[in-house]
């Protein structure tokens, strides 16, 4: 073992002996509001709920509990007594000296998909767990963290963290009554940190869970798992915090969005941020910068999982279906096309047909107006549930995009608009070429749709005469943090995602245009 035979670490709520071959675990008297240890029958209590519930993962390491005796014999504290972990084998340690660990994260995250399936589940655990549940938690943490901005934390950064968080959790209660509904909710582990999973030759030993308050402890499972992908990202692996997630979804088999991954990872990094500004108050001279970094995280996972309403319009030949379904690919957004639900809902197959009248027959106003309806009504569901949305349709009429804003703002989803701009002569081109569409457009139409559209300056205009990949990697671009300076509606905060690299196949894809 390359550590002293004796050593104690410290932390805000305890201190942990190293003699030998065995560690012990003191709980300090303190109340720090969310938890009151100040009752010597209360650590007590604490030692053996730890004990028990950290041998679901760890049944070879968490030994008992020992009484502290007084000079006059009497029982004055209590141990929880543990087999000693080589520090060396810390994963955070690995993670730090750069060891290949692909193999054990896979192992991890098999493990966690195993203990979670097995976890106690119920109306109980469910309860914690549920929006309001999760929004409490994050206003209490905001409440705990308020007396530090300015001295810690940024106050604007403070301000935006409080402001997306609260938006997300706003529109989403649809989200995680679904997820409760589905077994997602569980009493899991609470507090998986790197510096408490040690690598050994057997496989993975996961210490030190939630012990204090089982409320905390009723999580969603990737509530559970963010919480270590987060602490992988900060120690500078965010690969292995991306395969941690991927393969525990692999194993658990978790269709959850992007974007509530992001939340929880969010949440977890708040979580931090507290605990730092905590030991700051403690007198901890390195906590503030640590406090700080784990802001910035939180920050840009809210971002990151921003929800989002994505409109991508222009006329027939523009190349918006190309756009939208290169955003919707790349965004891991659910695709929308109005073409294809014009005849979904009129129960014609989707294919091209003969060109009608403009505005007659299929493409009148009351056809139209009930496709771009039924084409919002179904963003709003998913919006609800956690989804990003990219509707491909004209977009020309006001009076539709308004529908689409009143869905954002009643789902508190971020609104952008993209207009796909070509030369007349470019579309007219592209419209008579094509063959595999579900748009009936021709270009008198394309022509006569341009003349009557209401004006949309709130759009990003995107010209589309390049190859389809430039086109789509400069509406990436566009979408990407700090590069689209003023959003056309604002209803939460600002919008990002999983946007990367912008390096698509450029093979041209098939057009599809509302064609009307």
């Amino acid at each position: 073992m390359n550590a002293p035979w004796a050593d104690v670490h410290e932390t805000h709520i305890g201190a942990v002996f190293l003699v030998g071959d065995l560690a012990y675990k003191l709980k300090k008297p303190v109340d720090l509001g969310f938890l009151d240890f100040t009752a010597r029958e209360t650590r007590e209590r604490v030692c053996h709920r730890e004990v028990e519930l950290n041998r679901r993962l760890a049944p070879d390491v968490y030994l008992g509990v020992a009484d502290v005796t007084g000079p006059d014999g009497a029982v004055c504290d209590h141990l929880v007594v543990m087999r000693r972990m080589p520090e060396d084998r810390r994963l955070s340690t690995l993670v730090r000296g750069h060891e290949p660990l692909h193999v054990t994260i896979r192992q991890l995250a098999r493990q966690l998909a195993t203990f979670h399936a097995r976890a106690e589940r119920g109306p109980g655990v469910s309860a914690d767990e549920n929006r309001d549940a999760v929004r409490s938690r994050w206003r209490a943490s905001f409440e705990q963290v308020r007396p530090f901005h300015g001295e810690v934390l940024d106050p604007a950064m403070a301000l935006e963290i409080e402001t997306l968080a609260e938006d997300f959790l706003a529109g989403r209660e649809a989200l995680f009554e679904r997820r409760i509904a589905e077994g997602h909710v569980v009493d899991g582990h609470g507090d998986l940190l790197a510096d408490d999973v040690f690598c050994l030759d057997d496989g993975p030993r996961v210490l030190d869970c939630l012990e204090f308050d089982d409320h905390l402890r009723h999580v969603d499972v990737l509530d559970d798992v963010a919480f270590l992908a987060m602490d992988l990202e900060r120690l500078g692996a965010p690969e292995l915090g991306q395969q941690l997630l991927a393969d525990y979804r692999e194993f658990a088999g978790d269709p959850a969005p992007p974007a509530l991954v992001h939340h929880y990872l969010a949440y977890r990094a708040f979580v931090r941020v507290k605990v730092a500004c905590l030991r700051h108050a403690q007198g901890d001279t390195e906590a503030a910068g640590l406090a700080g970094e784990y802001a910035e995280l939180t920050l840009e996972h809210l971002r990151r999982g921003q929800v989002r309403l994505v409109l991508v319009g222009g006329e027939p030949g523009t190349g918006k279906s190309t756009v939208a379904g290169g955003l919707a690919d790349r965004l891991g957004a659910t695709l929308l096309q109005s073409d294809r639900l014009r005849k979904e809902l009129a129960g014609l197959v989707p294919v091209r047909r003969p060109a009608e009248g403009y505005r007659q027959g299929l493409y009148d106003d009351h056809h139209t107006d009930a496709t771009y309806a039924e084409l919002v009504r179904r963003a709003e569901h998913l919006l609800a549930l956690g989804e990003t949305v990219v509707l491909d349709a004209s977009w020309n009429a006001a009076r539709h995009r308004e529908l689409a804003a009143e869905t954002a703002g009643r789902t508190s989803s971020l609104l952008v608009a993209v207009h796909c701009q070509a030369p007349e002569a470019t579309a007219a081109h592209r419209i008579t070429g094509r063959a595999d569409t579900l748009s009936d457009a021709t270009p008198d139409i394309a022509h006569r749709m341009t003349a009557d559209a209401d004006p949309w300056p709130e759009a990003h205009p995107l010209p589309t005469t390049g190859a389809p990949a430039e086109s789509v990697a400069r509406a990436l671009a566009w979408l990407a943090p700090g590069h689209r300076k003023s959003p056309i509606q604002r209803h939460s905060g600002p919008a990002a995602d999983e946007l990367g690299d912008a390096r698509l196949d450029s093979t041209e894809h098939p057009d599809h245009e509302e064609g009307r």
